[in-house]
């Protein structure tokens, strides 16, 4: 196992997996989306008191559920950078920032609509809210530096060092509906949670793996073309590209 996730790392190897994968991924994460946004538009039942308003939830959570996992797999990333320093671990750190970014923004707009139904306003200065707001700054921060500085090897050491440190953010977004008095709904998406009805949890597991197989396709295409310019120099882009 050790040995096969060694290989990964060469990058004309990862560049080969990468190429395949993200194809793969993007078509079954957009086939799952399709079915799932219909089942859960059609089979899921109606709240009583939203209507149909409630339903951004199944955009909303897979999102926001995105937006930290992602930071958490760049985190992973820029940590195995600074053991090893390959080339793979860097663009794979810098190529999942712009799609968290993205997840972040839609967890926010989609959250800002569905609270104007549920609590009178499309903002509220709340817990959860704020938390994933600055983690929306965080995203925008670091995707600048790494854009900003042309040393390619002192970017990536100071945006690795910035995305650990900036994981701070990721418990206090999770835990934020404990630590603090806040509007936003806690957890109630449990397994064992009675309050959520079996259609639900269903639709809502479906619409995030969706959103999973997307989210990887787009990072993994970045991290092609990215791994494609750093070995510009070394021999084996010209061989793969000419065999294609």
């Amino acid at each position: 196992m050790l040995k096969k996730l060694l290989q990964i790392a060469s990058p004309p190897i990862f560049f080969s997996v990468a190429s395949k994968a993200y194809i793969v991924l993007g078509v079954l994460g957009l086939l799952l989306f399709i079915l799932s946004i219909a089942y859960a538009l059609i089979s899921t039942p109606i709240d009583a008191q939203q209507g149909l308003v409630y339903k951004v939830i199944y955009v909303h959570v897979p999102s926001a559920w995105m937006s930290m996992f992602l930071y958490l797999i760049a985190a992973i990333y820029a940590i195995i950078f600074w053991i090893w320093r390959t080339d793979v671990s860097a663009v794979m750190m810098r190529s999942v920032l712009p799609t968290g970014a993205w997840m972040t923004i839609l967890t926010r707009v989609t959250g800002s609509l569905w609270g104007k139904s549920t609590w009178g306003t499309y903002w509220v200065w709340d817990a959860r809210l704020t938390t994933e707001l600055l983690l929306l700054f965080i995203y925008l921060g670091l995707i600048a530096v790494a854009n900003m500085i042309e040393d390619e090897e002192k970017t990536d050491k100071a945006l690795s060092l910035m995305i650990v440190f900036g994981t701070f953010n990721i418990p206090l977004i999770y835990f934020s509906v404990i630590f603090w008095n806040t509007l936003h709904q806690g957890f109630s998406l449990g397994a064992t949670s009675a309050s959520v009805s079996p259609e639900i949890k269903i639709a809502l597991f479906l619409c995030s793996a969706s959103f999973w197989l997307i989210c990887f396709s787009i990072v993994l295409l970045r991290a092609k073309g990215l791994l494609i310019s750093r070995q510009s120099t070394a021999n084996w882009p010209s061989k793969i590209l000419g065999n294609n």
